[in-house]
């Protein structure tokens, strides 16, 4: 299991422009502590293709005390992509983005296997509600 060992898998985010998935299995960590957490302490093995996580508000992110890369997609109150960072490294700081809502964590090389770039609409649809939040 990917993410949910840590975060309840609740929806998943597609990317609208590529008509492509970016994580089917997506968690969300909004509250302070889960989002300081993020995936510390998984393995690699434990964040696969198709999971992901999303933080909730969120500027930036870094890799410190992480084991493997990550994926990082910046958000804005669009659901726009307004950065990406491919291939993040394990101890590395991401930049902050002043302007992102929310980031999108997901396995290393999603941003390339889904082509997915600075303009695209992102569409994240939570299954408890079932109500999109993207716009």
């Amino acid at each position: 299991m990917g993410a949910v060992m840590k975060f309840p898998a609740r929806g998943h985010a597609v990317n609208q422009t590529r008509g492509a998935d970016l994580a089917t299995t997506l968690a969300v960590a909004a509250p302070h502590w889960p989002r300081f957490r993020g995936l510390l302490s998984l393995a690699s093995d434990d964040f696969r293709n198709g999971d992901g996580l999303w933080i909730v508000p969120c500027h930036g992110v870094h890799t410190l005390g992480m084991g493997f890369a990550i994926d990082v997609v910046y958000l804005d109150h669009a659901f726009t992509v307004i950065h990406t960072e491919a291939q993040l490294r394990p101890w590395r700081i991401a930049p902050v983005r002043r302007h992102s809502l929310s980031v999108l964590e997901l396995p290393c090389s999603t941003i390339t296997a889904t082509q997915t770039a600075v303009g695209d609409k992102i569409v994240i649809t939570l299954a408890k509600d079932s109500n999109q939040a993207s716009a």
